[in-house]
């Protein structure tokens, strides 16, 4: 996958001169994951600019350039770090169409890494994703694979609205079903794994089926996307595996349609679980599909604590917990 985002804006900044990429560390060292690596060697120092540590700063200054007519992509190291910049994201990149009555846009991508799996603890491993989809203006996106990944980047840096852009830690190397235990599965024997070279699209607010199934519709994103395959196959459900890649605006369409074919759902995510996208998707399904549901619906997340680094598998919402809740609904 980080060859995949590499590519994206590579692409990007070939095709349209006013993309520009900033961030801490993403020039000359190339990116703490080595996403953009390469890309200032390139394009120069001007088009992919090292930042001071100013999560606020990168934010203002990319909300500045993208009202001069510029579509910065900028890189939050982590998830995690984004705070500093809430007043930026929230009050001025969100609301400037509306409050410029559509003279002005903020066609701005925010990369941030995401999400738990690699040992990071409480200031590396959070999922913040519920924090933007409540606010106007905004878009929030969250791949599974490289395909996708790419896909969506372009799509995003190619857009007028400022677009949160989630990108899974524990997926930058190949996908991940839950068991640490087991050697990493590297993208290059995945089929999502092979990537168009040049410019291609993968439409935003659109969801995808990532696992055709019968039984009931797992709604998912991110890395759960594979540990809901795992936990289908190890439980023998022909659960339909529903990837949303795009959180909000969110394909409604394609939830219904699942949900109504199978008459089950079980919402999987992996941060908190109180107030996560999670109860949207409930609510959501609840309001749409209720004549269709045969069980309650289900839902799988994090625990309602920091993500604890001595205890990272037991707040990871790994296969035996997805499993557990797939039993229970067909169950029930």
């Amino acid at each position: 996958m980080i060859q995949a985002l590499n590519s994206a804006m590579d692409v990007m900044l070939e095709r349209d001169p006013g993309v520009v990429v900033l961030g801490e560390d993403v020039g000359y060292f190339g990116g703490l994951f080595r996403t953009t690596d390469g890309l200032q060697r390139k394009y120069g120092e001007h088009r992919v600019l090292d930042t001071p540590i100013s999560e606020l700063g990168i934010v203002a200054a990319s909300i500045g350039m993208a009202v001069n007519g510029l579509r910065p992509v900028a890189e939050i190291q982590f998830a995690d770090y984004f705070y500093p910049a809430s007043d930026q994201i929230v009050s001025e990149a969100a609301r400037l169409r509306y409050r410029s009555a559509g003279e002005f846009t903020a066609p701005i991508t925010i990369r941030m890494p995401c999400g738990g799996g690699i040992y990071g603890g409480q200031t590396h491993s959070q999922s913040p994703e519920a924090l933007f989809t409540q606010v106007c203006g905004l878009r929030t996106v969250m791949p599974s694979n490289p395909y996708d990944a790419k896909g969506l980047l372009i799509a995003s840096i190619e857009n007028d609205d400022p677009v949160i852009f989630l990108e899974p830690k524990r997926l930058y190397n190949g996908p991940f079903d839950g068991h640490h235990d087991r050697p990493v599965v590297p993208w290059s024997q995945h089929a999502l794994g092979e990537v168009p070279e040049g410019h291609y699209k993968v439409p935003l607010d659109s969801a995808a089926v990532f696992r055709p199934g019968s039984d009931l519709t797992v709604l998912t994103y991110g890395t759960m996307v594979f540990v809901a395959e795992a936990a289908a196959a190890e439980s023998g459900i022909d659960a339909e595996i529903v990837d949303l890649r795009s959180l909000w605006p969110l394909d409604l369409p394609a939830i219904v349609a699942s949900v109504q074919k199978t008459g089950r759902c079980v919402v999987v995510h992996e941060a908190t679980r109180t107030s996560g996208f999670g109860a949207e998707l409930v609510a959501l399904v609840q309001e749409h599909c209720f004549y269709h549901l045969q069980a309650p619906i289900e839902r799988v997340t994090g625990w309602d604590t920091p993500y604890p680094h001595a205890q990272e598998w037991a707040y990871f919402p790994g296969p035996a917990r997805v499993g557990a809740a797939l039993l229970r609904t067909m169950e029930a």
